[in-house]
């Protein structure tokens, strides 16, 4: 069976857990390094980023995730995962995983009560717009070359879209939260990944 962890340190990592066993698909939480062997993926939930990383820190989890990725493990950020797995977040006091060629501003949309929900296009996910849920949301301000861009919010000031889902190779991360929602189709496209990968073979 695909086994998939959700790093456990703090935010919703329950309601991923939950979506991941609706699919069928064995969630481990995870919060110390040998927690970490034998995943076939891992998912960094959103939370607050700058406790998140003192956690990761205090856990002794920074190396073991940065040996995770750079095997090849898919990762998938959401919201704060997406700060922790990006290569630049200024303003941050801890150091990222640098795993995602892209630069984050934290908090870019604003306070909790700026919290808003909007319905995507994410061609990856079919014709179907994605409901999003944004909650004190990151923004993309930046990408490599190599990082394809899944979905944008555009700003009604300068009228330019601001990438919200973005992928390089097999680490993915979104601005929102999926797992806050009934529709389960980012996290069939994160399995998809981690298929694609060869870590794990399709449900039974």
């Amino acid at each position: 069976m695909t086994t998939i962890g959700v790093l456990a340190l703090q935010g919703d990592f329950i309601e991923h857990e939950a979506a991941l066993r609706r699919l069928g698909v064995d969630a481990r939480e995870v919060r110390t390094p040998e927690e970490l062997r034998g995943l076939d993926g891992l998912i960094i939930p959103g939370g607050e980023s700058t406790t998140f990383c003192r956690l990761m820190a205090d856990f002794a989890l920074y190396e073991p995730l940065r040996a995770l990725l750079a095997a090849g493990v898919p990762a998938w950020g959401t919201c704060a995962g997406m700060i922790v797995l990006a290569c630049q977040a200024p303003g941050l006091d801890f150091p990222t995983l640098e795993a995602l060629d892209i630069e984050v501003l934290r908090n870019a949309y604003g306070r909790q009560v700026q919290s808003f929900e909007a319905d995507l296009d994410v061609p990856a996910l079919g014709e179907q717009p994605f409901h999003a849920v944004f909650i004190r949301a990151p923004v993309v301000a930046g990408a490599g070359p190599g990082v394809e861009v899944l979905a944008g919010v555009r700003d009604e000031r300068s009228g330019r879209e601001t990438p919200v889902a973005v992928r390089q190779g097999c680490v993915l991360a979104t601005s929102f939260h999926p797992e806050l929602t009934d529709d389960t189709r980012f996290h069939q496209y994160f399995l998809e990944i981690v298929r694609g990968a060869g870590r794990a073979s399709s449900p039974k």
